[in-house]
């Protein structure tokens, strides 16, 4: 990839690709950095839904886990554990935005939030050794949510192997003593890994690869969500807005994923061009959620738009079709309870806000500083907000 490219991908990647798809009259388009991108959005919904397009596993677990059947369960086994811990995830939720200090940095302190949450969910309490303090680290410290700098992606890496071993050796001791139901992450992926398919290793990177898919777009999301809604709201008044409608619109506003990529299992011909079984091909949701034909001003954020009957397009935060995120009507909650619970009885302002994306595994906001200042005991009592 040339200099020039890294450099603009690094100042505005959202900006980028955008201008690389006005720039191109094909359906779909080629990429700087290998692979095509569908530009059209109808083909690309065609894409993401074609069962031959969707034939074999999915990327995102490349070869730890590539039995398709494998994937399959471990999505539904994870959703479901976090779905069930929704009502532990609210009860903490209310002691740590309480904890918040007036003044924060984010999204640092959304990725902080959003672990200390879900800790329990991840490695549960009764977890012996140094592995719940690894998670915590590496919740803290860009494994979580990889950073943009490169110094700081170095010393997350070692925290990471860290963390690894750590895992390995509490998967070998599960594995010695199983549990019949899954009390966090790391059981609901033993549970579809029996020791003769997978290493005890191997279940670690395991465990962490769902570590960072549930953490980073969560915490992602919510620091949208909140830098979005405070950027276009600085009146003294509370949000104009359900909350519900400020998360539904920063997500296709910002959506997280980069591309939604499929590796093609065989020759196909889309949009006039011939691509050969290997070629990766992938769709890009902010595209698809700024496409005029289909959007009213998409390029403006407007919570409103989700209490209106049309003006509505193809909406693929959590993708579409058969690899669409098992966990996404679970992420819209943890969200929606988080974006409350910052908002609700507090005035909320940002400073340094810049809604321009920083590319990390997706897009995620540049640093900002959140002020947050809860309301005193009698305007809840009179019911000002």
């Amino acid at each position: 990839m040339r200099l020039g490219v890294r450099i603009r991908l690094r100042q505005d990647p959202l900006a980028y690709i955008e201008d690389l798809s006005r720039g191109s009259t094909a359906e779909v388009m080629r990429l700087p950095w290998g692979g095509w991108c569908v530009r059209d959005t109808e083909l690309a919904q065609t894409l993401l839904r074609d069962p031959e397009y969707n034939v074999g596993g999915s990327v995102f677990f490349g070869t730890l886990l590539p039995d398709r059947g494998a994937q399959v369960e471990v999505g539904r086994a994870v959703r479901a554990l976090l779905r069930d811990s929704v009502p532990s995830y609210r009860a903490v939720l209310s002691e740590a935005v309480a904890a918040l200090p007036v003044v924060s940095r984010w999204p640092a302190a959304g990725t902080r939030l959003v672990y200390r949450c879900l800790a329990d969910v991840l490695l549960h309490p009764g977890t012996p050794g140094e592995a719940r303090a690894l998670l915590r680290e590496a919740a803290h410290e860009g494994v979580a949510v990889r950073s943009a700098h490169v110094w700081q992606r170095a010393r997350a890496e070692v925290v990471r192997a860290r963390l690894v071993t750590a895992l390995a050796e509490e998967v070998r001791r599960r594995r010695l003593r199983p549990h019949d139901e899954p009390r966090d992450v790391l059981d609901a992926v033993l549970t579809v890994c029996p020791r003769a398919e997978m290493a005890d290793r191997a279940v670690a990177d395991l465990h962490l690869m769902m570590f960072r898919a549930i953490m980073s777009p969560v915490s992602s999301s919510l620091a949208w969500s909140l830098l979005l809604g405070c950027l276009h709201h600085t009146g003294p008044a509370s949000w104009p807005w359900p909350v519900d409608h400020v998360v539904r619109e920063a997500v296709r506003h910002r959506p997280v994923p980069w591309m939604l990529g499929r590796t093609l299992p065989r020759t196909v011909q889309l949009g006039g061009t011939v691509f050969e079984s290997g070629e990766l091909l992938s769709v890009c949701p902010y595209l698809l959620h700024h496409d005029g034909r289909h959007w009213d001003a998409p390029d403006v954020f407007r919570p409103e738009r989700w209490a209106e009957s049309g003006g509505h397009g193809p909406y693929v935060p959590f993708g579409m079709g058969p690899f669409s995120c098992a966990g996404a009507a679970v992420a819209h909650t943890l969200l929606t309870e988080s974006l409350t619970a910052l908002t609700d009885h507090a005035f909320v302002t940002v400073s340094g806000g810049d809604a321009r994306a920083v590319m990390s595994e997706g897009n995620a906001p540049r640093p900002f500083v959140v002020h947050r200042t809860p309301d005193p005991p009698s305007a809840h009592q009179t019911g000002r907000r």
